[in-house]
């Protein structure tokens, strides 16, 4: 498929089918998927595609796209041949070279050269009772050789075929781009067994296997490093520039280049589930969801076809019948119209522009699902973005214990542990952690209960004890006026406060035992990517975070963050989210993939760090940024707005010749060669504009 005039006749031709439930047509992966009962077999549905003129095959993971180079070689022939008997036709005519039967000759087997892959199209659309540009190029070619112009007839046959073949190139290009993503991954993998190595294919390999991945060769499947040090480029996958280290206990990525060193790896996805796997999976996804751009142009197209159809045919009848016109001018000027009719560069602009776009960021490690969320991306005007993990590293440590009530500190880490062990938190992890680097021992709390967005509670020893941030110990009345300057001096330097304590309980009055300082480190680019994204035409940053107020003031002070707002629970977090909404009509969310869902699934655009860790990123956020780098927000967002400028132009551009050519063809001053010369070049300029967006906007 090349032409979105094709998906009309693919849904023509499989939907009627009994059994046939749904059809789902990706023009720009060239793909068709059909949900349907078990009557139905995968030959009739290929059938049915090929009397509609359509050639199909069974798609499988080995079939590819058909490229420039495959499949195409005798239509370019075709074409040329097409142009070159154009040309003589052309001379014979301006050397008035008799007879003229070799003029014709030389005209007519143009037509036939450049045509016979369009008139059957032509055939298949009138007999779905469809008007598409085939049909429309059909009979202007039909008219001109009625009323004599045989040189114009093989003109606009020679470069509408030249049309048609810039799109096929250009729609090969993109798919060529999405199949670059899928050729990152060998084939092959060398399989441990015993105690030598096998090369066996990838699909192979099952789930804690053994591979051994050499200098300079890429990893074949996600895992882990069992023995080996190495630099790893993971360019491929996260669009880092400089090479990891890896060693014993780290992750890998299939489709990575390995360094110097010699790695053995223990599998932890099967092929089909790593990493690449699920982007290219999601990317050839994402260009089938219409962006509205192309919602637009698909809807404009399919009224605007026909309308010039009967304009043309009222130019061709009203004039001679009311007026007395002469039949051969106004016949004419109604071929002329039709070839104005064919929208052509208005209809492949927009796809194009997208999947360029989409594969562009992918290759930078930055995965945007679908055509709407990258246009969505171009109009953000505003940004959420939640502290941990996200401005700073996500890695705190316990920087400071500071005991009250507490015989030591060793006491008070001993019974934050036993609570924080039930919980994935990441202050509860740099609290367990820090434990065990002390080698104090941890028994793990009963009756264990989460309070969200506050802290935890739990029986140690037989007491009842919590841990919790400043806002809980408030409300659990346990606030001296040591502790507040405690807590205060802590939050000033943008650290975190865990309180532990015993829990008021009954006639028990509750006691602070100990305050941990915990420390998150800001990232190195926070403040150079907040101050880019100002740059990229966002207005407002504002940070979201539960951790209290003092804290997250100091960070967005320290990095140039507008608006801080700390002790929020997730819901309120919504609220921001959509009090922003509600003052810029276009907010972006950037959080975890996970504790930060709803609030990303409440903005206008969710962005998720680190997807390339974290399956659940890849799965919630509209947009999954592969590294734990923001500058790549500013790269998408200024893409958004390039990809926006880029399709408005094409549109305006490709109506604009229209506008023209409508004007020209009624009054006279235009000619069918002229016209589909200006629908050819206007296709051409849109399509290598679109295809400027594959080049990736520089870091």
């Amino acid at each position: 498929m090349d032409c979105a005039d094709e998906i009309e006749a693919v849904n023509r031709a499989l939907k009627p089918l009994p059994g046939v439930r749904e059809v789902q047509v990706n023009l720009m992966a060239g793909t068709v998927a059909v949900t349907h009962g078990s009557e139905v077999r995968p030959d009739d549905l290929i059938a049915a595609l090929g009397k509609a003129s359509l050639r199909a095959i069974l798609a499988t993971p080995e079939s590819r796209a058909e490229t420039p180079g495959e499949g195409q070689q005798w239509r370019v022939i075709s074409v040329a041949l097409s142009g070159v008997l154009t040309g003589v036709g052309l001379l014979l005519q301006w050397l008035r070279v008799e007879p003229d039967l070799l003029r014709f000759g030389a005209f007519g087997v143009a037509i036939l050269a450049g045509g016979w892959f369009i008139a059957p199209k032509a055939l298949g659309a009138l007999r779905r009772r469809s008007l598409d540009m085939n049909v429309l190029m059909t009979v202007a070619v039909a008219g001109a050789l009625a009323i004599g112009q045989w040189s114009e007839g093989a003109a606009v046959v020679f470069l509408f075929a030249v049309s048609e073949l810039l799109e096929a190139f250009s729609v090969s290009r993109a798919r060529q781009a999405i199949q670059s993503l899928m050729e990152l991954t060998p084939e092959t993998a060398l399989l441990k067994d015993g105690e030598s190595f096998r090369e066996v294919p990838v699909g192979q390999v099952s789930v804690g296997s053994v591979v051994a991945v050499k200098s300079g060769s890429r990893v074949p499947l996600d895992g882990e490093v069992v023995t080996g040090t190495s630099a790893v480029n993971q360019a491929p996958i996260t669009g880092e520039s400089m090479p990891v280290e890896k060693q014993p206990g780290d992750g890998v990525f299939a489709g990575t280049i390995n360094g110097e060193g010699s790695l053995e790896v223990r599998v932890t996805k099967p092929a089909s589930d790593s990493t690449i796997a699920r982007i290219i999976h999601l990317v050839s996804e994402a260009q089938a969801e219409k962006a509205p751009a192309q919602r637009f142009v698909d809807t404009f197209a399919r009224y605007y076809t026909p309308a010039v159809f009967a304009v043309a045919l009222l130019v061709w009848l009203v004039p001679p019948l009311l007026f007395g016109a002469a039949w051969a001018v106004w016949t004419y000027r109604a071929l002329v119209l039709l070839v104005i009719a064919c929208p052509c560069a208005l209809v492949i602009s927009t796809p194009v522009s997208i999947v360029s776009g989409l594969t562009a960021m992918a290759r930078r490690g930055v995965l945007i699902k679908g055509g709407a969320h990258l246009e969505a991306l171009g109009k953000l005007r505003a940004l959420a973005v939640d502290k941990t993990g996200t401005i700073t590293q996500g890695r705190p440590r316990v920087t400071q214990v500071v005991t009250f009530a507490a015989k030591s500190e060793a006491d008070v880490l001993r019974i934050a542990a036993a609570i924080d062990d039930h919980s994935e938190h990441p202050l509860a992890k740099a609290v367990v952690e820090a434990a065990r680097e002390k080698k104090v021992p941890i028994t793990r709390a009963i009756n264990y209960q989460a309070r969200t967005g506050k802290g935890a509670e739990g029986e140690v020893d037989g007491h009842s004890h919590f841990v919790g941030n400043h806002r809980f110990a408030h409300e659990l009345g346990v606030c001296s006026e040591a502790v507040e300057r405690t807590l205060t001096e802590i939050e000033s330097r943008a650290q975190s406060v865990v309180v532990v304590g015993h829990r008021p309980h009954g006639d028990c009055a509750g006691e602070v035992l100990g305050v941990l300082a915990v420390g998150d480190a800001v990232r190195p680019e926070a403040a150079a990517a907040i101050r880019a994204l100002h740059a990229a035409g966002i207005r407002k940053v504002v940070m979201l975070s539960g951790d209290n107020q003092r804290t997250v003031d100091a960070i967005a002070k320290q990095v140039g963050i507008d608006e801080a707002h700390g002790d929020l629970l997730p819901d309120q977090k919504i609220e921001r989210v959509r009090q922003l909404l509600a003052e810029h009509g276009h907010v972006g969310m950037i959080g975890d993939g996970v504790n930060d869902a709803p609030a990303m699934a409440a903005a206008s655009v969710g962005i998720a760090m680190g997807g390339a860790g974290t399956d659940t990123a890849i799965e919630t956020a509209d947009v999954a940024l592969m590294q734990d780098d923001l500058s790549k927000v500013a790269d998408a967002i200024q893409l958004g707005r390039r990809t926006m400028r880029i399709i408005q132009f094409n549109i305006g551009f490709a109506l604009a010749i229209k506008a023209v050519f409508l004007v020209l063809a009624l009054s006279g001053h235009t000619s069918l060669w002229l016209a589909i010369l200006a629908d050819t070049g206007a296709t051409l300029v849109v399509i290598a504009n679109s295809l400027r967006l594959l080049r990736a906007p520089s870091p």
